[in-house]
């Protein structure tokens, strides 16, 4: 902290500016970047009535759980939720295995096949099937109403392979060679020693990965016809899109406060469907620059 108030005491004129322009603008991001969450929590706690009318800013305003109440006591709900959380944990494994299982190869350079699949791998960026040829493949595979649907067409991401081949690559070759001068084979030297050496880079890519799962809502919609198989982020597009009442018990709500409750519940849904990834991200903050960064620059 001493140096930097000493090189900032000692800048010239047009560095101090432009150092506090900068300050400013990261200020002005982060506090237009803050407030739409702190608007969606506000709104959540606040009273149905107020909600309705306009009345919250940044504060709850009739503080009140009624909302959750509400969005708890739903069956669907939490069925939904569990299958989130099996996509996301389950397919975000087996996305990182088989990601490293294809990027390590590819950054070894005596792969004797390492350009032909480095070009198909970015050929894949830029090209793909189609969405109708996808969902003829997928229905006559039999992964129509299947879990597996959620997990194996997405299994590598091509964007996410070659993070993990460069830096797989940026690990010393010395470091590969004296595994190898001590008997450890192939197999041995990717899972001993270089996926034990790019954990920031692992952590990024898990995160990448979490939050696709998390969001996806356009596949299941695609492929699902049953509601047991649903993640919570099609309920939760149903209830922001289609602006309706069905998680008001319409049975315990009066008419008048039908349109009210409605408003907060879609507030209170979203809180309940962001917070765990939300709650993630600290975990794997440290990790981001670095992951994404490591191998960018050789020499």
């Amino acid at each position: 902290m001493k140096s930097n108030r000493y090189s900032f005491r000692n800048a010239g004129l047009g560095d101090k500016l432009y150092l506090i322009c900068v300050g400013f603008l990261c200020v002005f991001a982060f506090l237009i970047t803050l407030y739409p969450f702190i608007y969606i929590v506000a709104v959540s706690f606040s009273g149905s009535q107020a909600v309705y009318k306009g009345e919250v800013f940044l504060w709850p305003v009739n503080p009140t759980i009624a909302g959750y109440k509400q969005v708890i006591s739903q069956p669907g709900l939490w069925q939904a939720y569990g299958n989130t959380l099996y996509y996301t944990v389950f397919g975000t494994l087996l996305n990182m295995i088989a990601t490293t299982i294809a990027a390590y190869p590819l950054s070894r350079e005596r792969f004797f096949a390492r350009r032909f699949f480095n070009f198909m791998l970015a050929f894949s960026m830029y090209f793909s099937g189609g969405l109708i040829p996808t969902y003829v493949m997928i229905t006559t595979l039999g992964m129509y109403n299947s879990r597996w649907v959620m997990l194996l067409p997405g299994l590598v991401s091509a964007y996410n392979v070659m993070i993990c081949r460069s830096a797989f690559a940026a690990i010393p070759n010395e470091i590969m060679e004296s595994a190898e001068i001590d008997g450890a084979n192939d197999l041995h030297t990717f899972y001993l020693i270089a996926v034990r050496l790019i954990p920031p880079t692992l952590a990024v890519l898990t995160l990448y990965y979490a939050v696709a799962h998390w969001n996806n809502f356009f596949t299941p919609m695609l492929y699902f016809s049953k509601e047991h198989l649903m993640p919570v982020q099609v309920l939760l597009r149903r209830v922001l899109i289609q602006s309706s009442g069905e998680l008001v018990d319409s049975a315990n709500t009066a008419a008048s406060d039908m349109a009210a409750a409605t408003v907060q519940i879609r507030y209170v849904t979203i809180v309940v469907a962001t917070l765990p990834i939300l709650a993630a991200y600290p975990l794997v903050q440290k990790y981001f620059v670095k992951g994404v960064m490591i191998g960018a620059v050789k020499g």
